[in-house]
């Protein structure tokens, strides 16, 4: 077995109640890493076609990777992957904090949990064991009361503790899985599939350290990383990702009232400064990361926020504040705790009130439906009562558990059009009419739209750090923010499979990011942790093989090109503002087929000779299963 890895995979069967260990090859754990490689890997190979999402026979993996645990800044993190309850596609997700590293050190690289508990029940990982544990007395729970009530009973307050709150508990389709209060793996509803098998947690304590191939490499990996990621990364480390909100807003970037515009009165009052000048306590690390880039906020009045559940970031201020028209910096810190505590993706919830909001003021929905709130842009109190109805699929809100792709077909009247979505995922907080590479990216994501597995065109027009690395790759001349080339493409396709590469590592975007570390200092840490004589070549090609794992799972699931689609609205320009351009709906299209060109995918299916060329040619027979 390679260093970096346990080399033992946990499988609970929780319709059983039955717990084994399996081990693999070490040419299973090249090929596929961790993280994502492993979510695709059991997807096909054990998920059967067309099954329920919310049903016993779909499968949910928690997963490290190589430099999961590793002691190196941005080392921290861990996957979540399933069927998509929320899209029916391929679901994952990652979250930092400590939980991924404490599962390592608890004598595992992933956990396959499978069927489903007849009552609640929790899966307590501790020195290479596991046990079943009840949990009937955790159902209900906000995550705080839930994490306290798991370290009490068994004695040790520092155990790590993955968990969904009520809306897992109440099957909402984009509930999330939360651990450390704070790290959310946000989007693709896996809380909800954690729901559906009746599993509140997981809760690991282990003392076991990850193997290194070469010490001293990553030792001097880890300290240059530790002495210049709070330089390099100065602003995160300042202002967390809400530094963002000024610049997006000031180029018309900054999704307001449903994207319906692009920038907002009174940005300034959610930004990172504001937060620091005003409710910032202190500022949060992930696993041995010297950036501390997480938030901790404290409000009193008029809301009594608790700083255990730390401080929102720029998708929450985004999504739950302009996106809905709001500048209210403590209502959107209240309603940051309230998604924590009750488990909710922060970008879907916002997105659904925003459409809400747009179906009310459009008079599609009315105060008789929503129980007499008003739900109109801008109204604070409005959003935050309907993130709890939502929660607890309450009222309207149980309406808009669903996602907006199903609230709209039940609101119906033409509320579709407000349903800002792709293969029934909200779209994150970022402008494709401003980012219209990263538009493209959403339309091709695996797991509808996204932004983490994606490139953000603005760090490519002028000779950035970012594209200075990208040059090792034939990326070579800076590209305008509406440049749909070839070129742009290439960029994309490149770098979204360093992206995913990332996500089976599994490891942070901003430490590993390429302005940052680079292609050979990535490289040279992987060989430092495994031992294995590897390049970024090899690297680069795990994060191809995700990809193309993920396309068949979704084309046997039904999907094909003509999903890998963008909503009407951001083929129009802006009515007013700074931004005046729209994506071209006749560019968009030639630049999605030049990415199945570039990926082996005729007609958006990757060929046999693709499949053959990744070493995955045992996927092609279950494309015939669509």
């Amino acid at each position: 077995m390679p260093h970096g890895y346990i080399g033992k995979i946990l499988r609970v069967d929780l319709s059983s109640g039955r717990v084994t260990t399996e081990e693999f090859p070490e040419n299973f754990y090249r090929q596929y890493l961790g993280g994502e490689g492993f979510t695709g890997y059991f997807l096909l190979k054990e998920v059967p076609p067309r099954v329920d999402p919310l049903g016993p026979d779909n499968k949910l993996i928690f997963a490290a990777g190589p430099l999961t645990g590793v002691p190196v800044g941005g080392c921290g993190r861990h996957s979540v992957g399933a069927k998509s309850p929320l899209t029916g596609a391929f679901g994952e997700a990652e979250a930092g904090g400590y939980w991924g590293a404490e599962l390592k050190m608890a004598g595992f690289d992933a956990v396959i949990v499978e069927g489903k508990a007849e009552k609640p029940v929790y899966i307590f990982i501790r020195d290479g064991g596991a046990e079943i544990r009840d949990a009937a007395h955790l159902w209900g729970m906000r995550t705080l009361e839930c994490q306290n009530t798991i370290r009490e009973e068994l004695g040790d307050p520092l155990i790590k503790v993955a968990q969904i709150g009520p809306a897992g508990e109440k099957l909402v389709r984009f509930a999330c899985v939360i651990n450390d209060l704070d790290a959310a793996a946000g989007r693709t509803g896996m809380g909800a599939v954690m729901g559906s098998k009746k599993l509140k947690a997981v809760a690991c304590r282990g003392r076991q350290r990850v193997s290194l191939a070469d010490p001293e490499q990553v030792k001097e990996i880890g300290t240059w990383v530790r002495d210049n990621t709070p330089i390099i990364l100065k602003g995160m480390h300042d202002f967390g990702t809400s530094r963002l909100v000024p610049a997006l807003n000031s180029a018309g970037g900054l999704p307001t009232r449903n994207f319906q515009l692009g920038s907002i009165d009174g940005a300034e009052q959610i930004s990172g400064q504001t937060m620091k000048d005003t409710i910032l306590t202190r500022r949060r690390a992930c696993f041995a990361c010297a950036v501390q880039c997480k938030r901790e906020v404290k409000v009193d009045e008029p809301y009594l926020v608790d700083p255990r559940y730390g401080g929102p970031e720029y998708e929450t201020l985004a999504a739950l504040g302009s996106d809905c028209g709001i500048t209210d910096l403590k209502a959107l810190a209240k309603a940051n705790e309230l998604a924590n505590a009750y488990g909710l993706d922060t970008i879907s919830c916002g997105a659904a009130i925003a459409f809400a909001m747009e179906c009310f003021e459009n008079g599609l929905v009315t105060a008789k439906d929503t129980g007499g709130v008003e739900l109109r842009f801008g109204n604070a109190q409005a959003m935050l009562q309907m993130v709890e109805e939502i929660a607890l699929r309450r009222g309207f809100g149980d309406v808009l558990a669903e996602g907006v792709a199903r609230a709209a077909q039940q609101i119906g009247s033409g509320a579709e059009a407000f349903a800002l979505h792709i293969k029934g995922q909200e779209l994150p907080m970022h402008e494709p009419r401003w980012k219209q590479g990263m538009g493209v990216g959403y339309a091709i994501s695996p797991t509808g739209a996204d932004h983490c597995h994606n490139i953000h065109d603005i760090a490519y027009t002028e000779m950035t750090p970012m594209l200075e690395v990208m040059k090792a790759v034939g990326i070579l001349e800076p590209m305008p923010l509406d440049d749909l080339s070839a070129g742009k493409v290439r960029l994309l396709k490149y770098y979204s499979e360093f992206i995913h590469l990332l996500n089976c590592t599994v490891c942070c975007y901003f430490v590993m990011s390429l302005g940052l570390m680079g292609f050979d200092r990535l490289t040279q840490l992987v060989r430092a942790v495994t031992g294995w004589d590897t390049t970024f070549f090899e690297l680069l090609k795990v994060g191809e093989r995700v990809v193309n794992l993920a396309r068949v799972f979704n084309l046997r699931e039904g999907f094909g090109a003509e999903d890998d689609s963008m909503p009407s609205r951001f083929f129009s320009p802006h009515p007013s503002g700074p931004l005046k351009v729209a994506l071209d709906p006749e560019a968009f299209q030639k630049a999605k087929e030049a990415y199945y060109d570039m990926m082996g995918w005729p007609g958006g299916v990757p060929s046999p000779g693709k499949l053959g060329e990744l070493g995955i040619e045992w996927a092609l027979p279950l494309l015939a299963q669509k």
